[in-house]
């Protein structure tokens, strides 16, 4: 009786032993793959999510940069440049310094400078500083002999005055003795910080592959493999990361685009930064992103192994899996809805500031222009006004030829009036830049039509002289534009002269047409005739100074030329415009 309840116990824990040791496998097998599918969908966000950090990262890089890139072409083209490189005159050298400084304390986290054709600096914005690099030679830096030899550099080290890092932009000014080269430094403060703090780890390496710029300041200046000796030589013969050689990051690649630094790994992702030979790399942590999706698959494997047990279990996991996964996708569409706005605004911000300076001058006669339009259009609606009201009185007395009279002269009216509107139309329209044959007169009458209203207030009247018949070379917007800044500077110049007199007189030869706005007011002084076209010169109190400078720029594309005549007789202001005859 005793051995047939051992056996009959025996029979029953069998099954059950075996059941549970099936059990326990099914379990570790769920737990297996739950590891593996967290670790996979882990490793796949925090790809997808340092890809998005590298693009949006480079975008800011990217438009902060190209505000630097512009700068040396233009302080290039500057005659005070070219007269402190080509004579020893300390005034020069002194306006040099200021003009200097105040361009950088414009741009902020920048410094500029000159250098003579010895690597000498010369002229500097920060010359009232300690670190003032007023003296210094630089003909060491490589971006002084690429520039010298080539045109222009880029070239990224560490000051040797300043101890600070920067990208240094380059550019030759002038040839022979007076020769030299501009030098803009930029800092990349703002740019860093932009980025954010870490855990996420954002960094440019070089082509040398040191790293230049990160968001983690203990790994400036390291490299990301080991450098070749003459490599290392280079580097500290131009002392282009101070006096310490690059010292080599702890970082261990992995396969699928991770990477180990000391204990922690990270998902990696790069991108080309703007500059040659530049990458940037974006790090994002791996253990939060894998804590998050093991957190979800702990969940899955609980569901399975109650689901072994209990039908229920099966519902359960996919319900949990339905509301992780939601999770999951709203927290990554959500941030990439956020980095997108951010890169579209950034993007638009520079296109704004971009094209702001092209239209400044355009925009900011629109109101005045508007405004006298306004006038030139009331005058024919008052006549339509009346010529309506008689209409009515007309017909009852049954006078048709009268009315008709009237009525044709309401037609005539109206097309003053769509003229009118259709030439402020013109104006404010965008040229098409493209030069091409214009009707020297059409541009007269329309610029006449523009600002007529000003002339009739201001007591002034214009003698153009017969009709000409002539054609130029121009756009008809753009041509349009520089007559009315002539005429309205004339205006604004013959206000309080007790005879005001304007004169528009032509000139031809085979190729060429010359064209004199002149007028008999105050003049130009010598001071401001000088630098009379130079961006923001000018004698008015509340003017900008970019008009001529961007009417005689509009010439110049049309292949001609805006530049100040000498007085004659009468006329103290003369300014000649010229044009290739079509």
């Amino acid at each position: 009786m005793f051995a047939l309840r051992v056996e009959s116990l025996r029979r029953i824990r069998v099954p059950l032993v075996l059941a549970a040791c099936l059990y326990l496998l099914a379990l570790g097998l769920v737990l297996w793959a739950g590891d593996q599918w967290a670790d996979m969908q882990a490793q796949g966000e925090a790809r997808r999510a340092a890809q998005i950090t590298a693009d949006t990262r480079t975008s800011l890089l990217v438009s902060e940069l190209q505000k630097y890139r512009l700068l040396p072409v233009v302080l290039a083209e500057q005659p005070e440049v070219a007269e402190a490189l080509a004579t020893n005159d300390s005034g020069a050298r002194q306006h040099l310094d200021r003009k200097l400084e105040t361009i950088a304390t414009q741009l902020g986290h920048s410094i500029v400078y000159v250098l003579d054709r010895n690597g000498r600096t010369i002229a500097a914005s920060n010359w009232r500083l300690p670190t003032s690099f007023v003296g210094q030679n630089y003909s060491f830096r490589p971006y002084f002999d690429r520039a010298m030899m080539s045109g222009s550099d880029e070239f990224f080290g560490l000051g040797t005055v300043s101890r600070q890092p920067g990208l240094f932009l380059s550019r030759r000014v002038g040839t022979g003795a007076g020769g030299g080269v501009i030098v803009v430094k930029f800092v990349f403060d703002t740019v860093e910080r932009g980025w954010g703090p870490p855990p996420r780890i954002v960094y440019v390496t070089g082509a040398d592959g040191v790293v230049l710029l990160t968001n983690l300041p203990s790994w400036r200046f390291a490299t990301i493999r080991p450098l070749p000796a003459d490599q290392a030589a280079e580097m500290r013969h131009v002392r282009q990361y101070g006096d310490v050689l690059p010292r080599l990051l702890p970082l261990r690649v992995k396969p699928l685009d991770m990477v180990d630094v000391g204990r922690v790994t990270y998902a990696t992702a790069s991108v080309e930064a703007p500059v040659a030979g530049w990458r940037l790399t974006a790090l994002e942590p791996f253990a939060p992103i894998r804590a998050a999706h093991l957190a979800t698959a702990r969940l899955v494997m609980m569901a399975t192994a109650l689901g072994l047990l209990v039908p229920f279990g099966f519902w359960l996991r996919a319900r949990n899996r339905a509301e992780l996964a939601t999770t999951v996708r709203e927290m990554l569409e959500a941030e990439v809805a956020a980095r997108t706005a951010e890169l579209e605004a950034t993007q638009t911000r520079f296109r704004e500031a971009r094209e702001a300076l092209a239209h400044a001058n355009r925009l900011g006669s629109i109101g005045q222009i508007t405004a006298a339009v306004a006038h030139e259009i009331n005058q024919p609606v008052a006549a339509i006004r009346t010529l309506s009201d008689n209409g009515a009185a007309l017909l009852d007395l049954g006078d048709a030829a009268t009315t008709r009279a009237n009525l044709v002269t309401i037609s005539g009216l109206t097309k003053r009036i769509g003229t009118i509107t259709a030439e402020l139309r013109a104006y404010a329209r965008r040229g098409t830049g493209a030069p091409q044959p214009v009707a020297l007169d059409d541009a007269i009458d329309g610029t006449l039509l523009l600002v007529g209203h000003m002339l009739r207030h201001a007591g002034l009247a214009l003698d153009r002289g017969p009709p000409t018949g002539l054609f130029v070379f121009a756009d008809p917007v753009r041509l349009e534009q520089i007559f009315v800044n002539l005429v309205h500077n004339a205006i604004e110049a013959l206000a309080g002269v007790s005879a005001p007199r304007m004169v528009l007189q032509i000139d031809t030869t085979d190729d060429l047409v010359s064209i004199i706005l002149a007028d008999n007011g105050g003049g130009i002084c010598e001071t401001v005739r000088e630098t009379l076209f130079a961006p923001f010169t000018t004698s008015k109190p509340a003017g900008l100074g970019l008009g001529l400078g961007i009417a005689r720029d509009i010439a110049r594309e049309f292949g001609g030329e805006l530049q100040v005549a000498e007085p004659a007789a009468e006329w103290n202001t003369r300014f000649l415009l010229t044009l290739r005859r079509a």
